[in-house]
């Protein structure tokens, strides 16, 4: 690692400044900490959404087509009513005073791990966080604080705060979780030491709010306005209303369900009706737009397999599924309910608004027996074998949903219960065989939930190889697969940037410097929106000892996705190796500036201004 980071530099070269010298010395000698930008854990990025899904695509439907949730309420006054009542009602606001007066604040909050401490506050009006961190002497190291612009939630499981600078969103680091009745660390945060710079990717945001503007290339960068429309609404299921409003002032009307200006996903087939709630409500393994798609790009009442694949690891009967958190599409098919009823008519077939009715949210209180009434509508009283004294020993008595589909802790969010969507008939009831018997001959290793009944289709192979490359750090035997698909693209699609760009990268990682240049550049001309391929020419540029182009590609690569720290640190040593000794400092400030919380650059900062 040494030699690659000093590559063309003299042992015996006197080096200008020896702080910032000291410096490049100790950035050198830490393994792995400056790798190219793909290789390294992205704390910037979510999970299961790399780089190439960010990017938007030219918008297939044209925002005038949405008209926004008000507009129906003159209509539709009672729905529009109830609904906003609901979580999916009130998924986001801006953080008003009105909005905020009940939240509670916390004056001081610490994390062990981190040794960090927050606070909450309200100060003109207005919601704060704060970071900050004190040394062994009681001094205060830093401290970054920013107001709260967004809340995000509506209190179900908590309430998150959304930060707004320079057009971009970020997540704030403490979160007011429901169930602890306490601010603690927002999700993802106990896992890695994000400040306030955890960037809100297209992928979060829009299955949170109503309508949202991302920019097309650019990570976490949105348009004026970010919001056309604040929370989730009435076109989030519906579809784009415009058409449906004209009708309805020109006095046209339709047949009961055959209005073709709005979509009712009640009238729909259950795929389609089932392929709204799942584009939201169902996570899976991998998630991987389609080649030109971008969340943009699905509107109720079409196919979601036109738009992503959602990809799920084959279970297995030692290890069956046990996750909760954004499962629930995959868990209901799972149950027995919803097996029994594929044989049935179409219209008697289980659903996920078969129980659930988007326009009212029971309380608490209210759902056992408004659940109840939903099981019964398919079953009997006398249908269930528990003794009547088991059935009164319940809380609440006789309640259905608390046997059959219990909540469990959620190992994704801390302080939440989710409720277990596959209905079993007893506890710890095996999975069915269906679970252990969906992949296919064309896609034996990998099972696609979304799939269109009937649809033999093959995934297209430039999707597949992005869901390789998602699973393949934390999965290696998707590592085979992954090379194996790279390598048949390399003969039938050529001219996609995906590819290119993945090329390049297995060439740098194979040292072979001159195929990594050929195939990088080949990605940037196909699509030049791709800041981890110019942080990898920038990597092969510095393995030549060519120091100015590897500080060029650097820039480049931070110019496309500016918030990304991996990348602002090597532009930092890139600066270094093209003896740019000032400006690398520069850099170095401001990047703390941005960043307070990185302690080590805050030590290389100190030893670069020692004299």
């Amino acid at each position: 690692m040494t030699t690659r980071w000093l590559h063309g530099r003299s042992p015996n070269e006197p080096i200008a400044r020896c702080g910032l010298g000291a410096t490049i010395v100790i950035l050198a000698v830490l393994p792995g900490l400056f790798c190219a930008a793909r290789a390294l854990p992205q704390v910037n990025r979510p999970a299961r959404e790399g780089p190439a899904l960010a990017r938007a695509s030219p918008r297939t439907t044209s925002s005038e087509e949405y008209v926004g949730s008000a507009a129906c309420s003159r209509c539709h006054a009672d729905i529009y009513s109830t609904f906003a009542r609901t979580a999916m009602g009130h998924s986001m606001a801006p953080a008003t005073s009105q909005s905020l007066k009940s939240l509670p604040l916390a004056d001081g909050f610490y994390d062990q791990k981190l040794d960090r401490h927050f606070t909450v506050e309200f100060k003109d009006g207005k919601l704060y966080q704060s970071e900050y961190q004190i040394d062994d002497a009681g001094k205060e190291v830093f401290r970054a604080t920013h107001p709260i612009d967004w809340i995000i939630g509506a209190n179900a499981n908590g309430l998150g705060g959304l930060i707004q600078h320079d057009d971009y969103l970020f997540e704030a680091p403490l979160t007011h979780y429901a169930q602890s009745g306490k601010w603690e660390l927002s999700p993802g945060y106990q896992r890695a030491d994000n400040g306030f710079n955890r960037v809100i990717s297209p992928g979060c945001i829009f299955c949170h709010s109503g309508r949202v503007q991302p920019v097309t290339g650019v990570i976490g960068k949105y348009e004026t306005p970010i919001f056309t429309q604040v929370s989730i609404g009435c076109e989030n299921c519906h579809g784009p209303g415009a058409a449906h409003v004209r009708a309805m002032g020109d006095g046209i009307s339709y047949a009961r369900d055959h209005d073709p200006t709005i979509v009712n996903p009640a009238s729909l087939k259950q795929p389609l009706a089932n392929d709204i709630c799942m584009s939201c409500h169902q996570t899976g393994d991998a998630r991987v737009f389609l080649p030109g798609k971008s969340y943009l790009d699905f509107r109720p009442g079409t196919p979601l397999n036109r738009v992503t694949a959602i990809l799920m690891v084959p279970p297995t009967r030692e290890n069956p599924p046990s996750d909760d958190h954004l499962e629930h599409y995959y868990s209901m098919t799972m149950s027995r309910c919803y097996l029994a009823s594929q044989r049935n008519s179409e219209n008697r077939q289980m659903r996920c608004i078969t129980c659930h009715d988007p326009h009212i949210e029971p309380t608490a209180a209210q759902a056992p027996a408004f659940f109840n009434g939903k099981c019964l509508n398919c079953h009997t009283a006398q249908s269930c074998k528990a003794s009547a004294s088991a059935r009164q020993a319940t809380a609440p008595a006789d309640n259905c949903i608390g046997c059959h589909m219990p909540k469990r802790d959620s190992r994704t969010i801390s302080h939440d219960s989710l409720t277990n969507h596959r209905i079993v008939a007893r506890p710890n009831e095996p999975f069915p065989e269906e679970a252990f018997q969906q992949t296919t001959a064309a896609l034996p290793d990998l099972i696609q939930l979304n799939r269109a009944p009937g649809d033999s289709t093959p995934l297209q192979p430039v999707a597949l190889l992005q869901a390789y490359s998602q699973l393949k750090e934390q999965r290696p035997e998707y590592a085979e697969p992954w090379l194996r698909t790279l390598n048949e693209l390399e003969k039938t699609e050529p001219q996609n940037p995906i590819v290119q760009a993945a090329l390049g990268h297995k060439a740098l990682t194979d040292g072979q410097l001159d195929q990594a240049t050929e195939h990088l550049r080949e990605a940037l001309r196909l699509d030049p929106a791709q800041p981890e391929v110019y942080s990898d020419l920038s990597a092969v540029a510095d393995q030549q000892g060519q120091a100015s182009h590897a500080l060029d590609f650097a820039r480049k690569a931070v110019t496309l996705d500016p918030w990304n720290a991996s990348l602002r640190k090597t532009l930092v040593l890139r600066l270094i190796g093209a003896k740019q000794y000032e400006e690398a400092q520069s850099s170095m400030e401001k990047y703390l500036e941005d960043f307070p919380q990185d302690d080590f650059m805050r030590k290389m900062l100190a030893i670069a201004k020692e004299p």
